[in-house]
């Protein structure tokens, strides 16, 4: 019964450090280099009319007349009078004409890419970005060495180090 009892408390002291060899490290270096490309977003704007007043006689009462498929709407003036004649009055009346829908676009045959942009009431433009002597290397040090480049690049060098222990 000691043997047995002698066994099972070297086994109890043993254990533990065969668990102790799990221990990992992983390091990875990492150079990323972007350029950015150029976006166009636009917003076609809707046709609108109001008008509106006090003391005013409607003779024809304007307003917006549908277009046909890929025209804008057109709106029509009313014709308006004073209600009562030596009377205070107000007239207000305006009105938009929104955009035309585009309906094709020249498309570049080689790059794919469009050649204008669609030009509605709301338009935002950013550039691309150019290359310049936008450069990165890793060397055996763990440094990582990024060289900036033209507008609308970016450039990050980066090393992560992982220490795992009993995982």
């Amino acid at each position: 019964m000691k043997k047995l009892l002698f066994v099972l408390c070297g086994m109890a002291f043993i254990t533990p450090a065969a668990m102790a060899n799990e221990v990992r490290n992983v390091i990875t270096d990492s150079v990323q280099l972007t350029v950015n490309g150029s976006s166009t977003q636009t917003t076609r704007l809707g046709s609108s009319y109001n008008v509106s007043g006090s003391n005013v006689a409607v003779t024809t009462l304007g307003g917006i007349s549908a277009g046909t498929a890929g025209t804008a709407m057109t709106i029509t003036d009313g014709d308006y009078g004073i209600g009562t004649d030596e009377a205070a009055f107000t007239f207000s009346e305006s009105g938009i004409t929104g955009d035309t829908l585009v309906t094709t676009q020249a498309i570049d045959a080689t790059t794919g890419n469009a050649l204008t942009h669609n030009s509605y009431g709301e338009l935002y433009t950013t550039t691309g970005g150019t290359k310049g002597s936008l450069a990165g290397t890793l060397s055996t040090t763990g440094i990582a060495t990024v060289t900036a480049g033209g507008q609308g690049t970016t450039a990050l060098g980066q090393r992560t180090v992982t220490l795992s222990v009993f995982e």
